[in-house]
């Protein structure tokens, strides 16, 4: 797969939870995230920084970096942050305070970046004061339906026939953007990102802070105050499916976009890499989708490598079943092969690069 970073961006009106959710990420021990927010006391690292340190990189105990930066200055950061040295996996730019979410989707869509690609937008809505926020913030249904995906966080404050209603009322608004209900910013990261394989002693080396400790205790003292009476809800959550599908045989590139452009419901990520029936250009074309987000990059099968399409689906809710059926309608059944004017919906996903051309 690619090597570029997701760049993953985290929304939400104050309340919704969206710090929570981007601790717990940081309490991850696998991973090396980027952090980009504009008010370092809102992410639990008070104590390990200098009074002031705006437009800084700050390295956090647990392999993590962490930033303060005027919107203006993204891109500079983007080149830093996915610096080589750096070894980051995924970079979270918390929104709130930096821009309108549309604006910060424009910078990662239109980097020229090589090292980063878009991760997806991720709204938080907070459950219990959904209406309210509504009511005093208009453009949250203009946010909510630029999202590739809403968690529909604090769902143990309301009954289970009031979050029902709530899911049904978000969905009527935004159409297929998958909404997850969990509480206190509980998600899985696999269903936000690709989890390295990385020994986890290279993610001490050389670090003096010890920020996982410090995270885990207080997450721990939060947990047994919120939950020790309610304890179904500390995993009040919902589940989400992950779908592989694989084939020697070729794909018609037209029913490939046909899917992708008319995803099935509940669908956020999906990724792979593609075979197509057109023998004038017999590239390995890989595949990263999130949301309504498509890029597609060619690139070329090694020696050893099967020409095999194989794509992997994600997102919560989805029917196995059903996108199963819509996959194998993508196998290039024809008795001829097809030319290269095929491939032309491809072409509309693929950022030229040295290797496209």
């Amino acid at each position: 797969m690619s090597r570029r970073i997701p760049v993953l961006i985290v929304a939400g009106f104050l309340g919704a939870g969206k710090t929570t959710l981007l601790n717990r990420l940081l309490r991850n021990r696998d991973l090396r995230i980027g952090v980009v927010v504009n008010d370092f006391g809102a992410v639990n690292i008070d104590a390990m920084l200098v009074a002031g340190q705006v437009d800084a990189m700050v390295s956090l105990g647990n392999g993590c970096v962490c930033c303060a930066v005027d919107v203006t200055e993204l891109d500079d950061l983007f080149d830093r942050l996915a610096h080589p040295k750096q070894r980051i996996d995924v970079i979270v730019v918390e929104a709130s305070g930096l821009a309108e979410p549309r604006n910060l989707i424009r910078m990662v869509t239109g980097s020229d970046n090589p090292r980063i690609r878009y991760g997806g937008l991720i709204e938080l809505v907070d459950a219990e004061h959904f209406h309210q926020s509504r009511a005093q913030h208009p453009e949250l249904a203009t946010h909510l339906r630029m999202a590739d995906m809403i968690v529909l966080n604090k769902a143990d404050r309301v009954t289970p026939e009031a979050l029902d209603g709530l899911r049904a009322e978000i969905t009527e608004m935004v159409g297929q953007v998958p909404v997850y209900a969990t509480t206190r910013g509980r998600i899985d990261p696999a269903l936000l990102f690709d989890l390295p394989a990385r020994d986890p002693a290279e993610l001490r080396v050389g670090q003096q802070l010890s920020f996982d400790e410090l995270l885990l205790e207080s997450s721990a003292e939060d947990d047994h105050d919120h939950c020790s009476d309610r304890h179904d809800h500390r995993h009040l959550h919902d589940a989400y499916e992950s779908v592989s599908f694989t084939t020697p045989v070729d794909l018609n590139p037209r029913e490939v976009i046909a899917v992708l452009e008319d995803p099935p419901p509940g669908l956020f990520r999906a990724k792979g890499f593609l075979a197509f029936a057109v023998p004038e250009d017999s590239r390995k074309f890989v595949l990263h989708m999130v949301g309504r987000h498509i890029a597609i990059e060619p690139t070329t099968w090694s020696r050893d490598e099967p020409r095999t399409s194989t794509l992997v689906l994600i997102g919560p809710g989805l029917d196995r079943a059903h996108i199963t059926e819509r996959l194998e309608s993508t196998i290039h059944t024809g008795p001829a092969p097809l030319d290269s004017n095929a491939l032309l919906p491809i072409w509309r996903y693929v950022t030229p690069t040295d290797s496209t051309v």
